[in-house]
């Protein structure tokens, strides 16, 4: 087909109808052109017309026509090249001619076949509620590591690669490199009031494994587990992977609230993110700290404290950890660099009780063969030099001004029911939805402008979750923040008028 053909196809595939009615629009674009790779309709080397003229001849934003040719890009559909456009791969992916499925639009981008997986693995690897488009302005979770100081950070790498020690490139026998460990445990005894040994300290992958590795050595099969609700879906899928129970907690402005209905499942696990709950945002109060405390004491249980963004804190003081308030020694406390530094660095922390860490260690060895030593030794330099402080302080910096254009420029919603609720810290805000509202549709909606926001029922768990979008605004460029942040607020009040 040619460019002018290719486009009159397209658009006529989009107004058939045949997809489902909340399939967002880069993934229609998606859908029909894999279609047509399937059929042979586009042959292998034949040129797609550009994003730009395509988005014009569609009467979709670029944005979207972007979001569709990255998709086809990175499952090995098609091929970009700088001067001869983009056009269908020469050889494309293993078994998709011989898919039974080719020519049917999916209805979610996480469908997964499980045929043949155990239980875990299905879990595992099975449809989740999380919508995956791709990473656009307004993307939750998303930190803006295009501000990190790239030249710097490849002179500390080259600096330990001139003469690595032979330990640097074993695996990691100790927990992680000991310098590193050092460093981390000063800034946590200064930072977050964390009360810590270095021994206690140990290097891990990141959060995800932190929980996965406490839950391997901390519980057994169908034990019970208390999680936020709503909560981090992350956390969730790990510890259902591990086959324990999930007993989902309500968060009120106080943070995790058990009631009397709660207390009477006792749990061996407690996961909670007191200083900045994800999504909703609140910070957990002193008394339902004491009172989380005081029960798992009581009760044996283990609380494991995901503090995943407190180095963005804009107004106030410092929060302290709930771990710093622990006297029985059953707070597991976790940390990453993934949204300081970049995510790829794929490093974090957990700092366990005394008692525990030499069986972590070797729990953490045996089950994981740590790595990444030469990357540890570079972040250790980069912390102990004073650049991890600098970092942050220009990354707050940066957040809080976004934090407050994105603020100003959804104020409008409220005029239709919507609430923002405070918000001092994070990298991320809540609109809060009436509870008739589809929350799912006004993503949807959203991501037809080229914006990427999670419902906030996504988050839930059970029948009656709360309506509302989470809206990350460290991704986006502080200059559209304001042009961005409008769209949404059209959106929205379009979406909460009818």
């Amino acid at each position: 087909m040619e460019s002018l053909t290719i486009s009159d196809w397209l658009l006529a595939e989009l107004k058939q109808g045949r997809f489902p009615p909340r399939m967002p629009s880069h993934r229609r674009v998606y859908e029909s052109i894999r279609r047509a790779i399937a059929n042979q309709h586009l042959t292998p080397g034949t040129r797609l017309p550009s994003t730009r003229s395509l988005a014009e001849a569609l009467g979709l934003s670029r944005n979207t026509l972007l979001a569709a040719f990255e998709q086809l890009h990175e499952e090995g559909y098609v091929i970009s090249q700088v001067g001869s456009g983009t056009r269908i791969a020469r050889t494309l992916p293993e078994n998709f001619m011989a898919s039974n499925d080719a020519d049917k639009p999916k209805g979610t981008d996480t469908a997964k076949n499980t045929v043949g997986l155990s239980k875990r693995g299905a879990i595992a690897a099975g449809q989740t509620d999380q919508p995956s488009y791709e990473v656009q302005p307004f993307s939750p979770g998303e930190d803006d590591f295009s501000a990190f100081p790239t030249q710097l950070w490849r002179r500390l790498l080259n600096r330990q690669w001139r003469d690595p020690q032979p330990a640097y490139l074993d695996y990691g026998h100790a927990g992680g490199h000991l310098p590193l460990r050092r460093a981390i445990a000063n800034y946590l005894r200064m930072s977050r009031t964390v009360n810590l040994t270095v021994e206690q300290i140990l290097i891990t992958s990141g959060t995800q494994q932190s929980i996965d590795l406490c839950a391997r050595l901390l519980t057994d099969h169908g034990d019970r587990v208390w999680v936020e609700n709503p909560g981090y879906w992350g956390a969730r899928r790990v510890l259902e992977v591990n086959g324990l129970e999930l007993h989902p907690v309500p968060v009120d402005d106080e943070g995790m609230a058990p009631d009397n209905i709660d207390f009477r499942c006792p749990p061996r696990l407690i996961y909670t993110t007191p200083s900045h709950q994800y999504p909703k945002g609140v910070v957990m109060s002193y008394g339902r700290r004491r009172l989380l405390l005081d029960y798992a004491a009581s009760r044996g249980a283990w609380i494991l404290e995901d503090d995943y963004d407190s180095e963005f804190r804009f107004e106030g003081r410092p929060l302290s950890s709930l771990q710093g308030m622990d006297q029985s020694g059953c707070v597991l406390y976790m940390g990453t660099f993934s949204k300081v530094m970049y995510p790829g660095i794929k490093l974090g922390y957990i700092v366990v009780p005394p008692d525990l860490a030499e069986s972590f260690k070797r729990g953490l060895y045996e089950l994981q063969r740590p790595g990444q030593v030469v990357i540890q030794a570079a972040l250790a330099e980069f912390i102990e030099e004073g650049h991890f402080s600098t970092h942050i302080r220009r990354l707050r910096q940066i957040y809080k001004e976004r934090r407050q254009l994105l603020q100003k420029a959804l104020a409008p919603v409220s005029r239709v029911g919507a609430r923002l609720p405070p918000a001092g810290s994070g990298l991320h805000l809540v609109v809060e939805l009436p509870p008739h509202c589809d929350d799912v549709r006004v993503a949807e909606l959203a991501a037809e402008q080229g914006l990427r926001v999670y419902p906030l029922s996504y988050y839930g768990v059970g029948e009656k979750r709360e309506k509302g979008l989470i809206v990350g605004y460290a991704y986006a460029a502080t200059e559209r923040i304001t042009p961005y942040g409008r769209i949404l607020a059209d959106v929205i009040q379009a979406a909460l008028s009818h």
